[in-house]
């Protein structure tokens, strides 16, 4: 099914988010369409707005900085007007969320398993013992070995791309029908990052799930999203399908990533092949 064809599932028009005393909008005017099981990168420098972006869906703009849209919304929900007991039933649930340090969104003191299991127990609502079986096929299902031994383990035992990845099962516990993976691969290494891209590219095609991944790294998000926006200093400069905007890149500032990326060999790839790794 081609993207124009799916029915739009999270939709933002006119974002701006405010600072003050800030010279400029941290997020200024800002219009973004994810449709159901649809891949969408934004991509931008640090400071760019990206990750505010994406906190604005998730409803966790921090209380100093001033929201507004004209449209913020989820699966018909408007998520400006959401109060947090509303929040509850949307945030983990039919919104999961994956951050570039996982170890800092879990207890170091809780097994991994076990914090997984209260994921699946919040969300889906199932007794502990089932909680605790889920778990463990979550974990399997994300290529993780041993599963059953892993979720014995504590987070300090694990590394980077395993903690990533029990960070993603908590993400997606419940079933979400967007997920959003804010710089999820920026802390490992090239080989690692490799692995997690392959578990979220999995994810968005055998769950139907959409995605909305956040870096400041072009090549990355040309390997798993259709679609990319491109933003900086709080604006969208460009934004189009993976393969046009590697191919013709209109605005100087995407031209400028594609040639700072070239190393990755992105240019030597064909645009059907990048937009659909």
């Amino acid at each position: 099914m081609s993207i124009e064809t799916r029915e739009p599932l999270l939709r933002i028009e006119g974002l701006t988010v405010t600072a003050p005393g800030a010279p400029r909008d941290l997020v200024g005017g800002v219009d973004l369409v994810v449709h159901r099981g649809e891949s969408v990168g934004i991509v931008g420098e640090s400071g760019s707005g990206k990750s505010l972006t994406c906190r604005s869906v998730l409803g966790i703009v921090p209380d100093a900085l001033g929201l507004r849209a004209d449209l913020l919304s989820f699966d018909g929900l408007d998520l400006a007007t959401l109060r947090e007991r509303a929040w509850r039933d949307v945030r983990g649930r039919r919104i999961g969320a994956v951050f570039q340090d996982p170890a800092s969104y879990l207890n170091p003191s809780l097994t991994v398993g076990r914090q997984v299991a209260e994921a699946v127990r919040v969300a889906a609502g199932l007794p502990r013992r089932a909680a605790r079986r889920e778990a463990v096929a979550l974990l399997a299902s994300l290529g993780l070995r041993d599963a059953a031994r892993v979720a014995t383990r504590f987070p300090h035992e694990l590394s980077g791309g395993m903690l990533q990845r029990v960070l993603i099962a908590t993400a997606i516990a419940g079933s979400p029908d967007l997920l959003i993976a804010d710089e999820p691969t920026t802390a490992l290494d090239a080989t690692v990052q490799a692995e997690v891209l392959d578990v979220l590219a999995a994810l968005q095609r055998d769950r139907g799930l959409a995605l909305l991944f956040v870096s400041h790294d072009l090549a990355v998000v040309a390997q798993v999203c259709e679609r990319i926006v491109v933003m900086r200093g709080g604006v969208v400069v460009e934004t189009g399908r993976t393969a046009d905007v590697l191919a013709a890149p209109a605005h100087p500032y995407t031209r400028s990533l594609l040639v700072a990326h070239r190393a990755y060999g992105l240019e030597r790839r064909a645009p059907e092949e990048v937009a659909h790794v």
